[in-house]
């Protein structure tokens, strides 16, 4: 509380006064609006377009990606139908009716061996399959010793990190 100069009765006493200063608040206030009315036009990205109507447009009916996995012992299997490595382009081929831009996704055993995954990478990369995701697990949790290593991990819903 602010107090004024008036003095009342015996000794000299100081009245509270009453009222709230505003002006600090008035000062901070405006203050505030300049800064927003500063930064708000630099928040908007990208240039402004208009964009063309195109009536022959349809919408685009994403396909199912194909589902590659890689067991920890090595095996190849496209959904459920277990394979060997040699005969997978030719049923990758058959399951994507020849569409060479189809997404595939690898899921490969955190135990599998690094070249069991890379042969398979290499061998779609190769024959022109090149839209390739690599899926991973959200909830897989590193070991106490190893989580200064993975502080920086992001534990997001499963990721997919294509290759084009």
């Amino acid at each position: 509380m602010a107090f004024g100069n008036q003095s009342f009765g015996n000794g000299g006493l100081h009245r509270p006064q009453a009222d709230i200063n505003v002006t600090p608040l008035v000062d901070v206030m405006l203050v505030l609006l300049i800064v927003f009315m500063i930064t708000a036009p630099m928040l908007a990205t990208g240039l402004k377009v208009e964009l063309p109507q195109a009536k022959a447009a349809q919408p685009i009916n994403p396909k199912d990606p194909i589902v590659v996995s890689v067991t920890r012992e090595g095996k190849v299997a496209i959904g459920q139908d277990e394979m060997d490595v040699a005969s997978l382009i030719d049923a990758l081929i058959v399951k994507a009716e020849g569409d060479m831009t189809r997404v595939i996704q690898v899921r490969a055993d955190k135990d599998a061996s690094y070249g069991d995954i890379v042969g398979v990478i290499d061998q779609l990369a190769t024959n022109g399959m090149t839209h390739i995701a690599l899926i991973s697990d959200r909830k897989a949790t590193a070991p106490a010793h190893d989580m200064a290593a993975t502080a920086s991990i992001d534990h997001s819903p499963p990721v997919t990190a294509a290759a084009r």
